[in-house]
């Protein structure tokens, strides 16, 4: 991401969170009646000529990108859940971006510690404030960029308990990092205690894929580049295993299993589409 500036993929994302609130059939799969109002202005790039939106175009690419990005938001939501019925009491979003989860929280005891990149969350603040969001008071932010620091000081420095059990979401983000920064990050969740978890989604080598995914690939990279976030990091699922060798009962969904768990019986055709995106939740 350049330097001093909001994340611009990141509205691209909030934008599709949006869109399934205003064009997808119901029950949605992710019900989050804040991901319009955060956008305020920007609400007006979805529902630009209604039914001919960029985003509600019947395109079974960006359909797809659109499933795939509630089903891991869906996902995140359903782990935490059965997380805080076993006793945590910390939610952390790694590069939260957008995500209005705070602002929906459920939990009266659970305290969400959003981490990202300053910019990117002062530009997020300013939405929230002119948007008449006010901040849940079990809401902390912990300014961080991820491949210039460890996540470990500003979660301390924001308050969070490295003793009690965590739940951390990684949505979004591993596709733009360095290796080294990937590993700073998991080695610094495994050694939190037991009872923790982690979910977050990644994105398989371009040469394991078919061709017309090949293509696909190419063009959403092409695109985040442009917005100056370049993908960098792929995995298989077996690397991803090793990567996660500390952890245990991990769950690695790719679309098959995510359209049979969240997009079964739907009427409006939404599904995840091609075997590029996976999503994995692993335990301590």
């Amino acid at each position: 991401m350049e330097p001093a500036l909001p994340s611009r993929t990141a509205l691209r994302v909030a934008m599709r969170r949006a869109a399934h609130q205003l064009y997808d059939a119901h029950p949605l799969v992710l019900d989050d009646p804040i991901a319009i109002r955060i956008l305020g202005p920007h609400t007006k790039e979805i529902e630009r000529t209604p039914g001919r939106s960029l985003l509600h175009k019947p395109r079974p690419f960006s359909i797809a990108l659109r499933a795939f990005i509630v089903a891991r938001s869906r996902y995140a939501e359903d782990l935490l859940a059965q997380a805080v019925a076993r006793g945590v009491t910390q939610y952390v979003l790694l590069g939260a971006g957008l995500d209005t989860f705070a602002h929906r929280n459920p939990y009266p005891n659970l305290r969400v510690f959003e981490v990202d990149h300053p910019a990117t969350q002062e530009w997020k603040r300013e939405l929230l404030r002119a948007n008449g969001l006010p901040s849940p008071a079990n809401l902390v932010y912990a300014p961080v960029d991820f491949e210039r620091q460890s996540v470990a000081q500003p979660l301390h420095h924001a308050g969070f308990d490295s003793a009690a059990p965590s739940f951390f979401a990684w949505l979004g983000v591993v596709p733009y990092l360095t290796l080294d920064a990937f590993r700073a990050t998991v080695t610094f969740i495994a050694a939190q205690p037991p009872g923790s978890g982690l979910v977050f989604d990644y994105g398989q080598p371009r040469e394991v894929l078919p061709p017309l995914e090949q293509l696909a690939l190419d063009s959403l990279a092409a695109r985040v580049h442009l917005a100056g976030e370049t993908f960098q990091l792929f995995f298989t699922p077996a690397q991803i295993a090793s990567e996660l060798a500390a952890f245990y009962h991990l769950e690695d969904l790719g679309s098959s299993e995510l359209n049979q768990r969240y997009f079964a019986h739907r009427s409006d055709g939404l599904r995840v589409m091609g075997s590029a995106g996976r999503i994995v939740s692993a335990w301590l």
